[in-house]
């Protein structure tokens, strides 16, 4: 029987044969095709990527089983490159610090920059027709015909109103534009945020333990007394002993805020509210009215302290490590940018990054649909309805 299948297999045209190839290749590509798609839709999939983050975080610092396979003499060695890594980690923490000091140097050259600026937003500067002069990218070119309609336009808009002082809102528009900051805002912080003049970021003096300081500036305003709201937070650019490898450049360590001197009856960061209570044994009931906190921006100014052991609860935690983004984030984009963020183009910037990932993947899918278009044997109607595990229940 088996000579007979050998025969058969032997007698077997050889057109059949490459037809047989045929199948199995369009079968293994069909079967490629499936993964990609089945591997694209899992790491689309909200949970499946934080339970595969938590299990990747589960694998850092776990040993491998390799280190105690070596030989004793192997480990001495792999031991003094480890002791070479940590005298690396301590000059990269001087490298840092000098960074520091750099950052400090160019504060200086910036801050007269940031005055002018300020003292446009606040109209207590006109720029010159020269300062207002920009050339437009060749995509913002516009037709002679239609720069004169804009301009008929604006005067139009110009005699309605009345002439505007400065730059109005300028920061307030500048923390709506920024997902960071909006999501910090209340309905009930925008007035008060009208009347912020001007942020500053200031270094601590040389010499003196690493740390910067926000300005918030305030014009004066019925909300609170402050001309001047401050955020300083205190870093460290030095290994732990205990953890020497976890160094990675300059950390915040803590950060403290100012107490804010509000008006009768306009602090935002406290609510009032009424609570119906019934007596036990009387069955009475009485009105007991409470102040408890309320979400506000201003919030900000009062973080968590950060005891002397350096514990805190998980809330506490969490709202450090937020605060700590946010004062990162202001003093290296936001204070050196603001004009950008103001217009929204820094924020543009900020999506190309992620646009680009799906961008490869909109390119997949479509050289995937051109295979299948170009596929003599491919049959829409086929596809048109999807297999039994891909319906919903």
């Amino acid at each position: 029987m088996a000579d007979l299948d050998n025969k058969e297999q032997t007698e077997m045209d050889p057109a059949d044969m490459e037809d047989v190839e045929e199948v199995e290749e369009e079968e293994t590509a069909e079967d490629n095709s499936k993964a990609r798609q089945l591997t694209m839709q899992m790491m689309q999939n909200p949970q499946i990527l934080a339970a595969l983050q938590e299990r990747l975080d589960g694998l850092v610092g776990s040993p491998s089983g390799y280190m105690e396979s070596l030989p004793k003499v192997v480990k001495r060695r792999v031991n003094a490159l480890k002791n070479l890594q940590v005298k690396c980690a301590h000059i990269e923490a001087k490298f840092y610090e000098e960074v520091h000091e750099l950052e400090r140097k160019y504060a200086a050259l910036y801050q007269p920059l940031f005055d002018k600026r300020s003292e446009i937003v606040r109209a207590s500067y006109e720029p010159t027709d020269e300062e207002c002069e920009w050339k437009q990218d060749e995509e913002e070119e516009l037709t002679e015909e239609m720069k004169e309609k804009a301009k008929v336009e604006e005067e139009k808009k110009d005699e309605e109103k009345e002439d505007p002082k400065g730059i109005p809102e300028f920061w307030l528009t500048v923390f709506k534009n920024v997902d960071l900051l909006s999501e910090m805002l209340q309905e009930h912080d925008e007035p008060i945020l009208k009347h912020l003049q001007d942020i500053k970021v200031k270094f601590s003096d040389a010499g003196q333990p690493m740390s910067f300081t926000l300005e918030f500036h305030f014009e004066p305003n019925e909300f609170f007394t402050n001309t001047v709201l401050t955020k300083t937070y205190k870093m460290r650019s030095e290994p732990d002993e205990s953890d020497p490898f976890s160094f990675d450049g300059p950390e915040i360590m803590g950060c403290t805020g100012c107490p804010i001197d509000w008006s009768k009856g306009k602090n935002v960061t406290l609510k009032t509210i009424k609570k119906k209570q019934k007596h036990k044994g009387r069955g009475t009931v009485r009105t007991v009215t409470k102040t408890v906190p309320n979400d506000s921006f201003f919030n900000f100014f009062s973080p968590p302290e950060v005891p002397e052991n350096g514990e805190l609860d998980e809330d506490s935690e969490a709202v450090l490590a937020a605060d700590f983004e946010i004062g990162h984030f202001i003093r290296e984009r936001i204070v050196p940018r603001a004009v950008l963020y103001f217009t929204g183009e820094a924020i543009e910037d900020d999506d190309d990054d992620y646009d680009e990932e799906g961008e490869e993947a909109d390119d997949e899918e479509g050289e995937e649909e051109a295979d299948e278009e170009n596929d003599p044997d491919y049959e829409p109607k086929k596809d048109a309805n999807p297999p039994e595990e891909c319906k919903q229940q």
